[in-house]
């Protein structure tokens, strides 16, 4: 088994498609299909299920990819530790992120790091918080910022960015529309809510904080972007319960943000993910080094 084949299988896996992968890895789709077939070969089953339409993973394919992916990031993280010796970074960093994470610009920070690491590329994924967290622990990804992450839920380390309050945030000619004036959890009973899907970071933390405060509550409108959140409650469609950095953003503007009221107040908290220290690849500690420098937080 070569690393070669684990680096075409584990392309196959994501793309579910044999010529995406032979597109994404520059090589021909016979060759492509050849290596795995190979692969297939040496370990006596079916990686694949396939069809004219689709590709799927077996069930030994799925458990395959769990230890191909850990083995890839291993060798990938043995080649940057030796030239990390050498003076030289290079390499990948491949980065997880949760959508609006507070604390952290992470276009400048990824500015700065490029600049000073020319010669490491860079992997960005937006994800939510479960799948990022899977995908650090799996070596998927190096290291990801992520919101609302529970120590139970993580072995490794993690590093606080910014904890600031959640808020109501409605139309204008809404009832709760008031300034200066918090809002009770019960008066919220019964509105139309609108959220993103139940894996990002704010949703989280607005379950978490509707379960503590007993309030049940339908979210009527999932989003998957702060973007179509902001429109939707300009258009009086609901109201979100979201971060209170979401009602400084220029999209956000006309719309009024109303602290909530009682011992239930629910905190937005953004951190990075961090594998095991003995784990940590050099690019990832490089970007550490700058993420604790002030100007970029």
């Amino acid at each position: 088994m070569e690393l070669r084949q684990l680096e075409h299988f584990v392309a196959v896996a994501e793309e579910r498609h044999f010529t995406r992968a032979a597109e994404r890895l520059a090589v021909s789709q016979s060759g492509l299909s050849a290596s795995v077939r190979a692969l297939e070969h040496e370990l006596r089953t079916p990686l694949f299920s396939r069809t004219t339409r689709t590709v799927r993973l077996t069930e030994a394919g799925a458990a395959l990819l769990v230890e191909a992916e850990r083995t890839l990031a291993g060798a990938r993280a043995a080649r940057d530790a030796v030239d990390a010796v050498r003076g030289l970074l290079r390499g990948t960093l491949t980065l997880g992120v949760e959508q609006c994470v507070a604390g952290v610009s992470t276009a400048r920070l990824l500015a700065a790091f490029h600049r000073e690491h020319p010669h490491m590329e860079i992997r960005l994924r937006q994800e939510g918080t479960s799948s990022l967290l899977e995908g650090v622990a799996g070596g998927r990804l190096d290291l990801a910022f992520a919101a609302t992450v529970s120590p139970p839920e993580w072995r490794g380390e993690l590093v606080p960015l910014a904890r600031e309050p959640m808020v109501v945030l409605c139309a204008p000619g809404h009832r709760l529309a008031q300034e200066d004036v918090r809002v009770a959890w019960n008066e919220l009973r019964g509105e139309s809510f609108i959220d993103f899907h139940p894996d990002w970071g704010p949703r989280r933390a607005a379950d978490e904080a509707f379960a503590a405060a007993g309030v049940r509550r339908t979210v009527a409108l999932e989003v998957n972007d702060v973007h179509s959140l902001l429109e939707l409650v300009h258009e009086g469609l609901g109201i979100a319960v979201v971060p209170h950095h979401f009602s400084r953003k220029p999209e956000a503007r006309g719309l009024v943000a109303v602290e909530l009221d009682g011992t239930h107040r629910p905190a937005y908290e953004s951190v990075v993910v961090l594998p095991p220290a003995r784990a940590m690849t050099p690019g990832a500690k490089a970007l550490m080094t700058l993420v604790r420098e002030a100007p970029l937080r």
